[in-house]
């Protein structure tokens, strides 16, 4: 695949590709914890993203406004992405887990002028608006909530056409954020045609989805994964999204794939690891599924070897970082070489190099680069260009992972240049936490690594030096965990 196959057109939207899927064939199904389901055509969903996307212009969304979004699992989370990139709003992705002092900073990083919000989070939009004041449009989301607008009465009376609001290719739509080890979240920004280079690579090449696929991909909303994988890759590909809008649980999980004949299958590390230890586990039917990844964090050889033993599944790896795509993985055709990254899915882009900026020769450890041409690749860190200009060695964006590479061009992962922590594939930064923590009068000094776990991969572990007059105890050690989740997002 050459340059000019991932360039998109001049003129072009994120939601481009998904339109052209307009017609009565499912587009996503959803069920709830009580087992009701819900369903909405390529068409429903189109015509009540249309609907969505009127009411904002009537609201005052322009394009390039910056809109944050922090919804949970479901229909209306679609719906609210599509209405907002139809007006060419810029989305950034928020966690449910985030407070208002996360909040806070980026409404302030991204020039955030709305919100969209479940209803039970806008508790915590109404407080960090308090030290901002410039939210401009808010939309409540499955509840009435005072000061703030509900997204079904604004909309189901609107007319279900729109046509677009023109987009550049090269317009922002997206700033996610992602952890740093020193300071605060880095907005990350992607433009419409990073969108377009995502389809035709880590979709095709990588999750291999189908048009006829009923794909679940787990990832929840708030998660740059969520753009990738539930949302654009599943619709942009014209396939059916599957959904589940309950708890985690490891064999509701599996009664699930095989109840609705699931074909792609993307989920954690951590729920793979958890699926691997289900009793009996070979009583589950899952001859449905042909694609099954995992990404977020290295698998455990032994949950692959466990797939591959009970049900002839490959469960395959992917690589790939806030500011681009999935760049490395184990591919749809290619050998499972237990402990490698797999291959990268375009090696004319992605290479290791050294300090100097030169690719490496095989064996030697260096660090992962993206060549600065490849169309997936972010435009900059949103208001920091002296964040991208550090990160920058010659022609190549260097992702902070380190790695050798072999004969076949397999990637063997060697470790991170910085001290990121990634649990659940959540990716934490270890200063964050090290912030929360010495605002607590008992702490004098503080010290934040990752510590290796079963399920999760890593947890957070912290080393603390205690103010006079404190002494450490089981209870203390509690206090400490419920003032870091109250006060900043939970970890």
């Amino acid at each position: 695949m050459n340059l000019q196959d991932l360039l998109a057109p001049i003129h072009y939207n994120i939601v481009d590709d998904i339109e052209k899927h307009r017609s009565d064939k499912t587009a996503l199904m959803m069920e709830d914890e009580s087992g009701v389901v819900t369903t909405l055509t390529y068409k429903e969903l189109l015509n009540k993203a249309n609907q969505f996307a009127n009411a904002l212009i009537k609201k005052g969304v322009k394009k390039g406004d910056g809109v944050l979004v922090i919804m949970h699992r479901s229909l209306e989370t679609y719906i609210a992405y599509l209405g907002l990139w139809k007006v060419g709003a810029v989305i950034s992705p928020a966690s449910e887990m985030l407070k208002a002092k996360d909040l806070h900073l980026r409404f302030k990083l991204a020039d955030i002028k709305g919100v969209v919000a479940h209803g039970h989070y806008t508790t915590e939009v109404d407080k960090a608006n308090n030290d901002y004041n410039a939210l401009t449009v808010k939309i409540a989301v499955d509840q009435h909530v005072a000061s703030w607008d509900n997204f079904d009465d604004l909309s189901t009376t609107e007319s279900n056409t729109f046509t677009n609001v023109v987009t550049a290719s090269t317009d922002p739509a997206l700033i996610a954020f992602t952890s740093g080890t020193t300071g605060n979240p880095k907005g990350v920004v992607h433009i419409h045609g990073w969108g377009y280079a995502h389809l035709r690579t880590a979709s095709e090449r990588w999750l291999d989805i189908r048009e006829d696929d009923m794909v679940w991909a787990t990832a929840g909303p708030g998660w740059q994964k969520w753009v990738w994988s539930p949302f654009l890759s599943v619709l942009g590909r014209g396939a059916t999204g599957f959904l589940f809008q309950g708890r985690f649980n490891p064999e509701k999980q599996l009664t699930l794939v095989e109840k609705y004949n699931i074909n792609v299958f993307c989920c954690t590390p951590t729920e793979y690891r958890l699926l691997a230890k289900v009793d009996q586990l070979e009583r589950f039917n899952l001859d449905s599924l042909r694609s099954t990844v995992s990404a977020g964090e290295p698998l455990n050889s032994e949950v692959i070897n466990i797939f591959q033993e009970k049900f002839g599944l490959k469960v395959r790896d992917g690589y790939g970082q806030t500011e681009s795509t999935l760049l490395i993985g184990t591919l749809k055709d290619a050998e499972i070489r237990p402990g490698s990254m797999g291959q990268p899915l375009l090696p004319e882009f992605i290479h290791v190099i050294d300090e100097n900026g030169q690719p490496v020769k095989e064996g030697e450890v260096g660090d992962i680069a993206i060549l600065r041409s490849f169309p997936a690749l972010f435009k900059g860190y949103h208001k920091e260009p002296e964040r991208l200009a550090k990160a920058i060695r010659g022609d190549y964006f260097v992702t902070g992972d380190r790695a050798t590479f072999d004969a076949d061009n397999y990637f063997w992962f060697q470790g991170r240049n910085d001290d990121i922590i990634i649990s659940s594939g959540y990716t934490i930064g270890p200063f964050e936490v090290e912030d929360a923590l010495t605002k607590h009068p008992a702490v004098k000094e503080v010290g934040v690594v990752a510590s290796p776990h079963e399920f999760r991969g890593a947890i957070v572990k912290a080393f603390i030096v205690l103010t006079d007059g404190y002494t450490a105890s089981d209870d203390l050690v509690k206090e400490l965990q419920n003032f870091t989740k109250k006060n900043h997002r939970s970890l």
